[in-house]
């Protein structure tokens, strides 16, 4: 078998999924610019333009792979870069190819590159189980659980502290045993901002009990010391986490602010490959790791990384950005090195809505897919255009 092409395909259509209320975004390290530091929409509108774009991996075979949505700049880096490369290869070497991809780019072990092999590395595991006739979470071992547990991620909703009240409770009720509330403001919103903050987090709290897990997420929009202030004034709140309060490369800031309160700290989704989440591991600076497989290198990074976690006993709880991927893995994994998945409940609506097989957790759970590969299987009720674009 033999990598024919790879192709994208852009589909178009208008969002008829569930409506969500307004709310808020998060916090943003543009945010120190009085410009930038507005307000937008935080979406989905029902009846909107929505588009989605996809790789596909062709083979001589007819066996195709499929991966998506993307967006426009992986599917650039692919086109110029990777594409070249994985033609004419065989798509079933998974190792060979992702360990030639990591290396064929003198600036490309992170960032934006790192992305684009994630595109291809996760297509072709789609392949791969659709030619075995699997699921991918079996290709890896699993499962070890029928199902896997989420926490709900309540990006776009509103932060004000009685609108936490009620849907915190409601989320609860709904079955989740864990969420996460995002902070909207930083150092630049000054000591105003900083108490609406914590009025958010302490409204989260008292809705959903002492015990309940509950997370927060600054988006890499706060410094080392607004960060420390913050995390001594939320340490009574006992959270299971503070995620990302400033870039993740500020290794030794993050060691700091661990040290700083009895908070866990938490970041990855925006760090690439082993090595540079080895740096986070071995200079103690984190507790839960978040490396994303739509990022950080694919479904096969994603089991390495597991693996160097796990020795460190710390938990990779994948950032969210796409559920399949990372579904996939968890199932494979022990429950102890990746106890929960991630779900965005406003972002996986758009994310997922071309999609005929719509994975939501019930009961807080989401229970692994039963199609082969990753288990994407386009509706075409819903696709009124397609375009095959080219980069």
């Amino acid at each position: 078998m033999k990598i024919t092409d790879l192709i994208f395909t852009r589909l178009r259509g208008h969002y008829n999924g569930p409506a969500f209320p307004p709310g808020n975004r998060q916090a943003k390290q543009l945010d120190i610019y009085t410009e930038f530091n507005t307000d937008g929409d935080t979406g989905p509108t029902v009846g909107a333009p929505i588009s989605a774009l996809y790789a596909e991996i062709q083979t001589d075979e007819g066996v195709s792979g499929i991966y998506g949505p993307i967006q426009e700049w992986q599917a650039f880096h692919v086109g110029h870069s990777l594409r070249p490369h994985i033609l004419g290869r065989d798509p079933l070497a998974t190792e060979l190819l992702h360990d030639q991809m990591i290396r064929m780019d003198r600036h490309g072990r992170s960032g934006m590159f790192m992305t684009a092999v994630s595109v291809v590395n996760n297509a072709l595991w789609d392949l791969k189980g659709k030619v075995y006739d699997q699921p991918i979470y079996r290709l890896l071992g699993g499962p070890t659980r029928p199902a896997v547990p989420a926490y709900v991620s309540m990006l776009g909703y509103s932060t004000k502290a009685e609108d936490v009240t009620s849907l915190a409770k409601e989320y609860k009720a709904q079955g989740y045993t864990a969420q996460k509330w995002f902070f909207r403001y930083g150092p630049a919103d000054g000591a105003e901002g900083m108490d609406k903050n914590l009025a958010m987090a302490q409204a989260a709290r008292d809705a959903v009990g002492p015990h309940y897990q509950l997370m927060f997420d600054a988006f890499m929009g706060w410094d080392l010391s607004y960060a420390t202030m913050m995390v001594r004034e939320l340490e009574p709140l006992r959270p299971t986490w503070v995620e990302e309060p400033f870039p993740p490369e500020r290794v030794s800031e993050f060691r700091r602010l661990r040290q700083a309160a009895a908070v866990p700290i938490a970041t990855g989704e925006h760090i690439y490959t082993r090595w540079q989440t080895k740096e986070l591991l071995i200079n103690d600076a984190v507790d839960v790791l978040q490396n994303d497989p739509d990022w950080t290198g694919g479904i096969t990074e994603q089991v390495k990384l597991c693996a160097l976690a796990s020795s460190f006993e710390v938990p990779l709880i994948a950032h969210g950005h796409s559920l399949l991927p990372a579904l996939h893995v968890a199932g494979a994994q022990s429950p102890a090195a990746v106890p929960r998945v991630e779900y965005l409940v406003r972002a996986q609506e758009t994310k997922q809505y071309f999609q005929s097989v719509i994975y939501r957790p019930k009961h807080g759970d989401v229970a692994l897919p039963t199609l082969p590969g990753l288990g994407i299987v386009l509706d075409e009720s819903k696709i009124e255009t397609r375009e095959i674009v080219r980069y």
